[in-house]
């Protein structure tokens, strides 16, 4: 038992597994008994088993599989965009004095930018098709990622720096062997999360022009007929594709990246 509350501590596999299906059975139980008390009613918050219930329907009648893989494909081709844009002009403004004068500021300023208000703009220029919502999403992605890669860019090593230059490399040297590999292994990671946060714009993308279907409409359109527990069933199903798109990512930093498992550490599962 000690183990659980030490700081920064490490729980075995099966420690770790054991409590996570322990939380989820808690948040099921409690969700299932604030709706069995009729504290809210099924209309705000439906009961767990209603949920489940509601899944055959949605398949059935509302082909939530061909949505959800419509979503898919404009997440895919929203953050392949993303990392396209934001990797070189990230480097490029924290690797050369020039473009961080011209560019630094502009964008950290990024971030700030509300995301929503920007879509009637996006309309404006590129249609109510799936375009548009492709590079929507390309967007909520690169304003944090952009910054992010700069940020990464500072924190290289400058012993590794300084070690390669003495060795005689050139500058393309450096930033072959140093800053990219570096930079990337550390970026892979920020790139993860930031995916993740990219499903919390696709049902503002997706209400433009409901009939190409996808998650976030669906989910829209199921809200408008008050059917709370498909709504429900649909963030089930995002969660779901979420949770596996993260383990693909991990997966993914394992094989690229092997070297930074090579020592356990904190995050190394």
């Amino acid at each position: 038992m000690k183990e659980l509350f030490e700081l920064r501590g490490e729980l075995s596999h099966r420690t770790r597994v054991t409590i996570e299906l322990s939380g989820l059975i808690f948040l099921l139980v409690a969700w299932w008994l604030v709706t069995f008390l009729g504290k809210i009613p099924p209309s705000i918050l439906p009961s767990p088993a209603r949920v489940v219930a509601s899944f055959p329907e949605l398949h059935f009648d509302n082909e939530v599989v061909r949505h959800a893989l419509h979503s898919i494909k404009l997440n895919l081709l929203g953050y392949t965009e993303a990392v396209a844009i934001s990797l070189p002009i990230g480097f490029l403004v924290g690797l050369l004095p020039l473009f961080r004068g011209l560019f630094e500021r502009p964008v950290v300023a990024l971030r700030y930018l509300p995301l929503s208000a920007v879509l009637g703009p996006f309309i404006l220029w590129f249609g109510i098709g799936s375009n548009m919502k492709v590079q929507f999403l390309a967007l909520g992605i690169i304003v944090y990622l952009l910054p992010t890669v700069v940020q990464r860019v500072d924190e290289v090593n400058q012993t590794y720096v300084n070690t390669v230059a003495t060795l005689g490399a050139s500058k393309w040297q450096l930033v072959r062997t140093v800053f990219i590999p570096d930079v990337l292994s550390r970026v892979f990671e920020d790139i993860r999360i930031l995916v993740a946060i990219s499903w919390t714009y696709i049902i503002i993308a997706e209400v433009v022009n409901r009939q190409e279907g996808g998650i976030g409409a669906l989910i829209f359109t199921v809200a408008r007929q008050s059917r709370m527990d498909e709504v429900f069933a649909c963030l089930a199903v995002i969660i779901f594709i979420g949770v596996l798109q993260d383990r693909a990512f991990k997966l993914f930093d394992r094989k690229l990246f092997p070297y930074k498992y090579a020592v356990k550490g904190r995050g190394g599962e």
